[in-house]
């Protein structure tokens, strides 16, 4: 039984529906904000490959380091709207970002490596550990995928 008054109930139910609500609408303004910056970046991305084809390798890789983080922004407002629809916080499509983000990473190494005018001394140094680094992140968060795969119980 409740040590509490009826009223007082009643009272912390309201506030309870309230910050509910509250919460729900700006987890909202989080999805939509999300698809803004999302198209913004899409919009700008595809401008900036048509307008500078003089340097057509590095347009390619800016592009698809665009895409790339128009596809994280995308996962990640997915994820939110499942988190508001289920009231489950999924694990899968972060790790599926943190790939995404570590191939960006990976991509991003890589052109400075292969576009980057004479990289020297420390700059090849930190390049070069930038993309190790992207590469581990790659393969761990890659086995956690697996893991997470085979170890869900199927009724």
């Amino acid at each position: 039984m409740s040590t509490e008054h009826p009223r007082e109930d009643s009272a912390r139910s309201r506030l309870d529906r309230f910050v509910q609500s509250l919460l729900a609408v700006l987890e909202y303004l989080i999805i939509v904000s999300l698809l803004v910056v999302a198209a913004t970046v899409l919009a700008r991305t595809v401008f900036t490959f048509f307008r500078q084809w003089s340097g057509f390798p590095q347009t390619v890789v800016a592009a698809i380091d665009g895409i790339l983080v128009v596809i994280i922004l995308l996962d990640i407002a997915h994820t939110v709207l499942a988190h508001l629809r289920s009231s489950t916080f999924p694990v899968r499509p972060f790790l599926v970002i943190g790939i995404l983000a570590g191939v960006r990473d990976i991509l991003s190494a890589s052109a400075r490596l292969t576009f980057g005018t004479s990289l020297q001394g420390s700059d090849f140094t930190h390049t070069l550990i930038s993309l190790s680094l992207g590469v581990g992140v790659v393969v761990m968060l890659s086995l956690a995928l697996v893991l997470l795969r085979f170890s869900r119980k199927d009724p």
